[in-house]
């Protein structure tokens, strides 16, 4: 592990490049007003999955837990899986947000096990998949309707879809192909 200096002479990253651990040096002044989790949990809450942006990082319950220790907030986050390559772009985006919101003193912790699964997503990010065109996970065996017209005559077209999460389905009724989020 190495420290180096980001665009802002204050902030130093630690750890690998991707940006898993970092932590921000902030200039000598007034301390900061605390925020409560709760806002906290509300700016997450309006940050979008860079691969599926009609949820929300909460919606897909990647954000494990968030602690004050000091004047440090720190963010667990669990990947959708230990490969995603959309993980660095989603500590991007929850460092932004929180800095953007007055967040000084921040790091951010990946966290593999107990790992992610398709349980954690919530019920309004369901509907929000499903409103997005995409087929919420119901089972191993397959979505439970065409996320278009809501029919049940459904056809795996392949296991894999736009995103490793996703697989490609085709419904009978409709004719229309959709992705279907795999259960995990």
């Amino acid at each position: 592990m190495r420290d180096f200096r980001c665009g802002n002479r204050n902030e130093i990253r630690t750890g690998f490049r991707h940006g898993i651990r970092t932590e921000f040096r902030p200039p000598a002044g007034p301390p900061m007003t605390r925020m409560s989790t709760d806002d906290i949990w509300a700016v997450l809450a309006a940050v979008p999955d860079p691969e599926i942006p009609a949820i929300s990082l909460t919606d897909l319950g990647i954000i494990r837990e968030l602690a004050w220790t000091g004047d440090t907030l720190e963010v667990t986050v669990t990947p959708t899986y230990s490969g995603c390559p959309a993980t660095s772009f989603i500590n991007l985006a929850i460092e932004e947000a929180l800095r953007a919101a007055g967040v000084e003193n921040l790091t951010l912790k990946r966290q593999l096990s107990p790992p992610w699964t398709t349980d954690w997503l919530s019920d309004d990010g369901r509907r929000k998949l499903e409103a997005y065109g995409i087929a919420p996970p119901a089972s191993p065996k397959g979505p439970a309707r065409c996320p278009r017209c809501g029919g049940v005559d459904l056809e795996q077209v392949s296991q894999f879809g736009s995103t490793p999460c996703k697989a490609q389905w085709r419904c009978k009724s409709c004719l229309e192909p959709f992705d279907y989020f795999k259960c995990i």
